[in-house]
């Protein structure tokens, strides 16, 4: 096993750890919780045809769910965003073919990742909150949520990324 895989493992039990023991008891203004797990997505290395990253991603999802007793609306949400992460990327950067392994989130100038990282969570808080509350009278109700919650894990995510990126 080397340092990357030990490095990914690592922060896939700490991201899940920190999630339930922290985050999940966190409801700041009644009902925003922020859903930092995700920064597994964005940190996980960037390959081509790499299954590995849609299995963890549901993984981490479903653990999520298994402690949060949410039925699945994560493990749903975090696989769909690991999905759509390259050509989201490819989209942010302007590139149809993006340099496997040579990119990485910490390589993008600042601007580009902030987007990468706005949209990808948008989406994730977006389908957690369409599949929790599935109705289209509280769609106002999801937009709200989905916006006040992604400030809060945006918030949280370039706060880390600022750390991250000082040790490399």
């Amino acid at each position: 096993m080397n340092r990357e895989n030990i490095n990914s493992a690592l922060l896939f039990i700490g991201l899940i750890l920190l999630q339930i023991i922290v985050l999940n008891n966190i409801n700041f203004l009644g009902y925003i919780n922020p859903y930092f797990y995700i920064f597994f997505i964005f940190l996980y290395p960037i390959r081509k045809d790499d299954a590995s990253i849609l299995i963890l991603s549901f993984f981490l999802g479903l653990f999520i769910d298994i402690f949060s007793d949410s039925g699945g609306i994560n493990a749903a949400a975090t696989l769909f965003i690991a999905f759509v992460r390259i050509p989201i990327l490819q989209s942010v950067i302007g590139k149809r073919d993006i340099e496997y392994g040579a990119v990485t989130i910490f390589k993008l100038p600042f601007p580009k990742m902030f987007l990468f990282v706005v949209i990808m969570t948008f989406l994730h808080h977006f389908i957690v909150f369409g599949l929790e509350y599935f109705k289209w009278g509280k769609f106002g109700t999801i937009l709200l949520n989905t916006v006040l919650t992604s400030i809060f894990t945006i918030i949280l995510t370039m706060i880390s990324f600022t750390f991250v990126m000082r040790k490399r």
